[in-house]
């Protein structure tokens, strides 16, 4: 599995955090700058928005090359190919977004939380799904992708 990356950066933040706190700091992260949140939360509903209109392209190019994401149906990590292919079947009608939070984890790197109701057609098994989102977006050579995106149901 291809979870190096993040764990990397994960751990950059607890180090990070431990060693303001051996020196006496607080342990806050900072917030991230409201230009930051602002373009990764028109990234992320351009993300929305391209599985509602099932465009593959536009949800491809939000992705990095080395995207994995994992989603709430069981089916274990998908790579950027494989996230791109299932656009077509995909069956998002409408979307809500909120408690967007973005956590900077270095000049080129953010963690985004967020959690997401989703509405599914009327004729759906299942009509809507809210789930908890954590998301990893990279900049890299000028442009910010996302690089790992993990769901997490809520009842």
């Amino acid at each position: 599995m291809r979870y190096g990356i993040v764990v990397r950066l994960l751990l950059v933040v607890v180090v990070l955090r431990e060693s303001s706190v051996a020196q006496g700091q607080p342990s806050q992260v900072a917030p991230a700058p409201a230009d930051l949140k602002s373009l990764l939360e028109s990234k992320i509903h351009s993300e929305w928005e391209a599985l509602e209109r099932k465009d593959k392209k536009a949800y491809g190019d939000l992705l990095a090359d080395d995207f994995e994401g994992v989603e709430v149906d069981g089916r274990g990590e998908r790579t950027k190919i494989q996230a791109m292919n299932e656009v077509p079947d995909g069956n998002v009608s409408k979307y809500t977004l909120w408690a967007l939070k973005v956590t900077p984890l270095g000049p080129d790197a953010a963690l985004v939380t967020y959690e997401v109701t989703v509405e599914f057609p009327p004729k759906s098994v299942l009509r809507y799904s809210r789930v908890l989102v954590g998301e990893v977006w990279v900049k890299r050579e000028g442009h910010w992708k996302e690089l790992y995106y993990q769901e997490t149901h809520v009842k």
